[in-house]
């Protein structure tokens, strides 16, 4: 039986960075991973070359992280994205700021961060043990008492900190593990969901694959709510698939279609696109009129061409019920105030989303009600900790769920640390 201050479990960027502040303040630490190998979801994240963190003001980074960002407050205090740039770029790793704040290794390489990462957890002479699954975390009179992994072995500490991530890309372990050690410490798992994830629509264009594949460059995306509110709104890009809808914007949006049929209890959803969102309707009608006038007795579907992607316009104009053979000089007002109406607000009714298993992130996990923010140490069970995707947070893809999972595991592994003295 092995005796350890602080047992790490999980070897992702929450774990990865509860271990570094675990052993910067002097406590033996542990770091447990069932796999083979430390950050895997962190090697393949930015599209494999790891956006560590965002460079946006802490309001602003709350903003862009909708599921429970406020409470991260507490850990931005401790360990905030500033920090985050400042750590890596004294590991040696050269960061560099691309579109919306987003911060990249110079290198374009994951691999620098995970390396980086793993060299300074050694470094600090954390004992790493892989392959070795955690069959239970120990409790006892209201506190840790230590682990027992599935080979048996027992390991004793006085803190434990739960890095294991939620349910999504599970091929890199993330598969839930962490959920049942916090039920057993009797913390409460609020509902998970999937969360920047492809939407699925059943309309028969859609099915058809009339647009798959298709990219809308700079539009924007809206949810409505059964009684005609707006939800939310997000502007960017977007693909249209063979199920439905992807790309950075409609991955923003899923999640907010999923609560409007929680909440209301219906199985379609209204999402419209604008694909000409600084322009109000008048003023992409008379953009409109500019075109036809040009050549009136060119058929319309050939005069929009150069408005908009020649793929979208049997489905605009079918939508707006005209023909288009129409000329210019043939369509009355009436059909320019339709096709302009549905440039401004073009419907696509969707039914769900993609799996969880295929979402980028997880939504819901432990209740932060039952989590210190100031130390991340559970209110049910002293020594235990919680840290990154596992907890009830999640935010849009761009470096925010990321700069959680690192402040969080800053924070927890500080703590974790202290829980020694006390």
């Amino acid at each position: 039986m092995s005796n350890y201050d602080v047992i790490i479990i999980g070897g992702g960027p929450s774990g990865l960075m509860a271990s570094i502040a675990a052993a910067e303040r002097g406590a033996a630490v542990l770091l447990v991973d069932k796999g083979a190998k430390l950050g895997r979801k962190l090697g393949i994240s930015g599209g494999g070359r790891c956006n560590v963190t965002n460079v946006k003001e802490t309001s602003e980074l709350i903003a862009h992280i909708p599921g429970n960002g406020r409470f991260l407050y507490s850990a931005f205090d401790h360990f905030n994205n500033l920090d985050i740039i400042n750590f890596f770029e004294e590991l040696g790793i050269a960061l560099k700021e691309e579109d919306n704040g987003r911060m990249f290794p110079v290198s374009d390489k994951a691999s620098s961060v995970v390396s980086a990462l793993v060299s300074k957890v050694r470094s600090l002479g954390v004992q790493i043990i892989t392959d070795s699954p955690v069959q239970e975390v120990l409790y006892g009179d209201g506190r840790v008492e230590g682990v027992l992994l599935s080979s048996g072995k027992k390991l004793t500490a006085g803190a434990a900190v739960i890095a294991t991530g939620g349910k999504s890309v599970p091929q890199t372990g993330s598969t839930g593990d962490g959920y049942p050690w916090a039920i057993a410490a009797g913390h409460t798992i609020t509902e998970l969901f999937p969360t920047e994830v492809p939407i699925v629509s059943r309309e028969e264009w859609i099915k058809a694959g009339e647009l798959q594949g298709l990219s809308l460059r700079d539009v924007t995306l809206t949810v409505w709510n059964p009684k005609g509110k707006k939800v939310i709104s997000h502007r960017g890009d977007m693909i249209f698939t063979h199920f439905g809808l992807s790309g950075p914007i409609a991955l923003r949006c899923s999640q907010f279609l999923r609560q409007v049929q929680r909440k209301t209890g219906t199985d379609t959803v209204e999402l419209s696109i604008d694909l000409f969102p600084d322009l109000n309707q008048q003023e992409v009608e008379s953009q409109l009129q500019g075109k036809l006038d040009l050549e009136p007795k060119k058929a319309i579907r050939n005069s929009l061409k150069g408005l908009l992607p020649e793929r979208l316009i049997p489905l605009l104009l079918d939508k707006a019920g005209l023909s288009g053979d129409t000329t210019g000089h043939q369509l009355p007002r009436s059909g320019q105030q339709a096709i302009a109406a549905l440039l401004k607000r073009m419907p696509v009714h969707v039914h769900g989303t993609r799996s969880l298993a295929e979402a980028f992130v997880t939504g819901g996990g432990v209740n932060l009600k039952e989590i210190d923010p100031k130390t991340m140490e559970s209110k049910l069970m002293q020594g235990l900790y919680f840290c990154g995707e596992v907890l009830d947070i999640h935010g849009y893809t761009g470096g925010y769920n990321i700069t959680a999972a690192f402040s969080t595991g800053y924070t927890a592994g500080k703590h974790a640390a202290l829980q020694r003295d006390q």
